[in-house]
């Protein structure tokens, strides 16, 4: 089979499967993110996320991941909400964690269309990944031309904006590699502007110790006191330089029915988030993302946001 019916093959296959772009870059090393990955952790900017300073070289050749590596095919797949729970001024989650975790539904597809290759080109070795390994996403993404890195860090579509999971199958198949994505962000600052905490300190670098996400999701200590009241309700994640992004008035509906919220969710209040429960929170986030940050972690920072300490 032809390397351009291969590929054509499994970008149809990829949109049959929903998801909204495909592209594909030759497996190479990373010289450029090498750098820039140095440069980062250098600054200290993984804060406590200590699993970002291991695995350097995986993080950088894909070879190290899937031996004989030829191709990494970049896939995106929606999760913009139809109704955005975060309008109405109590406390908020980020939109990616409204419904069943990501990592399960967007690696269900991923294992369907690595078998749809199998059954259609043969024997093709291969791992396929969402969020999870060390792998650059969003460089592999913007190689593979379904975007561009923003100023924000995040990968950015002239279709989608920025509300979409980025998911990666690493195969030792020859594809047709497509060019790198065009920047399109020019000189907008928005998301650098409106950013309470002041995380990205210059252009396509994010301070990752000082993002709100990091703060609500990776940590795992106390909040320190000096971001205190720069939250701006956000209990779990954070939308801001996302929602203020010019390119996400693009954003359309997904129709991924596991992404949905439970309807109890949509209604919760400021006062329902204070005084959760463990029944309350596990009938809504049993197969979330937020269970990550567990109970415990969600009380904390409900009681960092609103003053109310437990006890």
């Amino acid at each position: 089979m032809l390397k351009t019916t291969r590929t054509n093959f499994i970008k149809t296959k990829a949109s049959e499967l929903g998801f909204s772009f495909c592209g594909v870059s030759r497996a190479e090393f990373l010289n450029d993110e090498a750098r820039r990955l140095d440069e980062w952790l250098r600054r200290n900017y993984q804060g406590k996320m200590s699993y970002l300073e291991k695995n350097f070289d995986k993080r950088l050749d894909p070879t190290k991941l899937v031996p004989g590596a030829r191709s990494v095919v970049s896939l995106i797949y929606n999760y913009f909400p139809a109704k955005d729970l975060a309008t109405k001024g109590d406390l908020k989650i980020a939109k990616y964690a409204y419904g069943e975790d990501y990592h399960t539904v967007v690696k269900d597809k991923l294992k369907l269309l690595l078998k749809s290759i199998h059954d259609e080109i043969g024997d093709v070795h291969g791992r396929a990944f969402v969020d999870s390994a060390p792998v650059m996403e969003r460089a592999w993404a913007n190689r593979s031309g379904i975007g561009w890195i923003g100023k924000n860090s995040l990968l950015l579509n002239r279709e989608m904006g920025s509300f979409f999971f980025l998911a990666e199958l690493i195969i030792d198949l020859e594809l047709e590699y497509d060019g790198a994505g065009k920047d399109y962000c020019g000189t907008c600052t928005a998301c650098m502007d409106a950013c309470p905490t002041e995380a990205i300190p210059e252009p396509y670098v994010v301070d990752g110790s000082k993002c709100i996400s990091y703060f609500t999701i990776e940590l795992k200590e106390e909040i320190p006191a000096a971001v205190e009241g720069k939250f701006e309700n956000w209990i779990f994640g954070c939308d801001i330089c996302q929602d203020i992004c010019p390119w996400n008035s693009f954003s359309k509906p997904h129709h991924e029915s596991r992404f949905e919220p439970k309807p109890e969710l949509g209604a919760m209040a400021k006062q329902d988030w204070i005084e959760i429960s463990e029944e309350v929170f596990h009938k809504l986030f049993k197969k979330s993302a937020l269970q990550r940050t567990k109970l415990s972690g969600l009380k904390r920072n409900i009681s960092f946001i609103t003053q109310i300490r437990e006890g």
